[in-house]
């Protein structure tokens, strides 16, 4: 009974982050008139099934494929610079990057961009002058992080920070809508009805079209683990611009936004082999970037 309402407010603290600071770090409007209705309905969700509550279940993925595929010597490191965390593994930091906004709120808002970065009206061509002023935009923090975490110089606690924004990073780049339009906030206001309640497209593609596979988190990582390795996987191996680019054409495909409010079966059976295949890349990109920033002198001048 105790871990039960543990759970359900940690999910209840979530979904309350999530509607009011918004999915990947982007902040939908919601009117001061509105916040006592959204209340109401974020309780009603948890009763007294919270069947679809996915939350961190992609990153988790993610990381957990990469974990599989890291070196021995990549594995060592990775258990070194999480050695004191409340689950030393690439699953069980996946969504710090998240979660840093509630206790580093300077670091959370510093690194909002760092989540996304918007090429869909440009026909997903990046162009960092345009796209990522400043450096702050999803290519570039994984390239910053990357080398962060190679570099043996600096301190452990520095490169432990890397490894974790590097595991959500990753999975961020994979899912399509952190590189779509800037007009909608990749998705998240483009209203869309499931099950006859309220969601919006960005939140279907973070949670409910993984969640439609009905798997629980270890049954779906034994899933993408017998799935064939995607050959556009090996592209750009070492090139998060291009991994968000290809992320970005998904989100130009023909049905990708649906052609009606509702959403029903057809669209997870046409889009969840999609969101499979992209967790599966994402999880080989994210071990191969690992083994490649922690062999012996990969931060080295």
């Amino acid at each position: 009974m105790q871990l039960q309402k543990r759970v359900m407010s940690v999910t209840l603290h979530r979904m309350i982050r999530f509607f009011f600071f918004g999915g990947a770090s982007r902040r939908p409007h919601v009117s001061q008139s509105s916040h006592g209705a959204v209340m109401l309905l974020l309780l009603s969700a948890l009763l007294p099934t919270a069947a679809h509550a996915w939350g961190p279940k992609g990153h988790r993925l993610v990381g957990g494929l990469a974990s599989g595929e890291l070196t021995p010597q990549a594995r060592t490191e990775v258990a070194r610079l999480l050695r004191g965390e409340a689950e030393p593994t690439l699953a069980g930091v996946a969504n710090w990057a998240d979660d840093v906004r509630e206790h580093d709120p300077n670091l959370g808002k510093r690194s909002a961009r760092w989540h996304y970065v918007d090429l869909a009206e440009d026909d997903c061509r990046y162009r960092p002058s345009a796209h990522c002023r400043n450096g702050d935009c999803l290519i570039e923090a994984i390239v910053r992080q990357r080398a962060l975490l190679a570099d043996r110089r600096q301190r452990a606690a520095v490169r432990a920070q890397a490894l974790k924004f590097l595991v959500h990073f990753v999975g961020d780049a994979h899912q399509p809508l952190h590189a779509g339009y800037a007009r909608d906030r990749g998705g998240n206001t483009l209203q869309i009805q499931l099950d006859g309640k309220g969601s919006n497209l960005h939140r279907l593609w973070d949670s409910e079209v993984i969640a439609s596979a009905e798997m629980n988190e270890r049954r779906y990582l034994q899933h993408l683990q017998r799935m064939p390795l995607p050959a556009q996987a090996r592209i750009g191996i070492d090139n998060p611009a291009a991994w968000v680019q290809a992320s970005c054409r998904i989100v130009l495909r023909d049905g990708f936004y649906p052609k009606r409010a509702k959403i029903g079966p057809a669209y997870f059976s046409q889009w969840r082999p999609t969101a499979d295949e992209q967790l599966r890349i994402a999880g080989h990109r994210l071990a191969a970037l690992l083994n490649d920033a922690l062999k012996a002198g990969a931060g080295k001048p």
